[in-house]
């Protein structure tokens, strides 16, 4: 792996040849070279978390293919905007031939980067999926893995009040809300969904007390969308029952969680730098689920009872295998307007969902 100290020591000359097809590759009689491959993350790895789930992807994608064939750098704690844009351009002038912008918050500065540089690949994590010709964008279907964490909650709460911590109002994180209130009310059909917003990607003391904020109003398990540990912290010094999201915290809340959602890219990004290898890299937008292994589930806790065990697995199962949809058939919202009187939700729909489902209690900020 390339430091950061070394990356940004001297800015050499952009790889040579087409599109997918790097210097030193597919080319007969000459020494493969190992194919240089970028991360950019917006927040530090840590131990947990969105940005930790991609450097682990990163890993897993360097034991899959070797030192010989693949060499990567990665770069943390980037922010938005110009800051972003000059990462991304110094990754390519250093000769490497497929960046990962790994934060919705790095779309322009990715497409502007990647016109400057049209004969590197660029991978965008998450937002409007943007292409052009050397740009991919990629994501998972989190709400997926998120319908089914709601179904085990139902399935586990007794007082049928749940409090999730929400980062930003993002369309993601909105669906992302609304399946686990569609999976959660299948078992408790009057049961509530108590949000409190941070407004902020990553803040640990505001998650903490928006996490406090919900206990005082009498919910018995947490969970979030939000960068942090800090409520995994909070539910086992509480004991509290916790469902995680991001990535594994048993190692924070060993008693305390249940279950949870975890982001899985080694297997995508393996085979994305296998196809820049082979020179059949082409840009497209990926949105993978349970099926694809982008998203899985983590293990259940064994405070989770064998009948509710088996319950859980069933649904992930049938999300597995496309016979179950979260956003399908009559769809109310927090009103009680019809958002979808039958069928199943299109992408272009999820993907600029701005509304709650019936169940969701607590303001959207507009």
């Amino acid at each position: 792996m390339q430091s950061r100290r070394a990356l940004l020591r001297g800015l050499g000359a952009v790889g040579v040849g087409a599109l997918g097809l790097t210097d030193g590759w597919a080319q007969p009689g000459r020494a493969l070279q190992p194919l240089k491959v970028g991360f950019v993350y917006p927040t530090l790895i840590n131990s947990a978390g969105a940005t930790y789930q991609h450097d682990q992807g990163r890993l897993i994608m360097e034991r899959n293919l070797g030192d010989a064939a693949v060499q990567t750098t990665h770069l943390d704690n980037i922010a938005e905007g110009v800051t972003a844009e000059n990462a991304l351009r110094d990754l390519a002038r250093q000769g490497h031939q497929l960046i990962f912008a790994t934060s919705p918050g790095y779309v322009e500065a990715t497409l502007k980067v990647a016109r400057e540089f049209p004969a590197v690949a660029f991978e965008q994590f998450g937002g409007p999926f943007k292409l052009i010709p050397n740009v991919s964008s990629y994501n998972a279907r989190l709400y997926e893995g998120r319908f089914v964490a709601g179904v085990l909650a139902g399935q586990m709460s007794k007082s049928g009040r749940i409090g999730y911590v929400a980062s930003l109002p993002q369309p993601e994180v909105i669906q992302g809300i609304n399946a686990f209130t569609l999976g959660f009310r299948l078992s408790q059909p009057q049961g509530q969904v108590l949000v409190r917003w941070t407004n902020v990607t990553m803040d640990a003391a505001k998650e903490r007390a928006a996490a406090q904020a919900l206990l005082d109003q009498g919910v018995d398990i947490l969970t979030l969308h939000a960068g942090t540990t800090a409520m995994a912290e909070l539910a086992e010094a509480k004991g509290v029952r916790f469902i995680s999201y991001h990535s594994d915290m048993r190692h924070i809340a060993p008693s305390m969680q249940l279950g949870g959602v975890m982001h899985h890219w080694g297997n995508y990004y393996t085979e994305q730098a296998k196809a820049v290898q082979a020179g059949r890299w082409k840009s497209q937008a990926f949105f993978g689920g349970i099926r694809a292994g982008a998203v899985r589930m983590l293990p259940l806790s064994p405070a989770v009872p064998p009948e509710v065990q088996r319950v859980v697995k069933e649904r992930e199962r049938f999300i597995a295998a496309g016979s179950l949809q979260p956003f399908a058939g009559r769809i109310l919202d927090q009103d009680g307007k019809v958002r979808q009187a039958s069928g199943t939700m299109k992408d272009a729909d999820l993907l600029k969902m701005d509304y709650w489902v019936q169940g969701v209690q607590g303001p959207l900020p507009r």
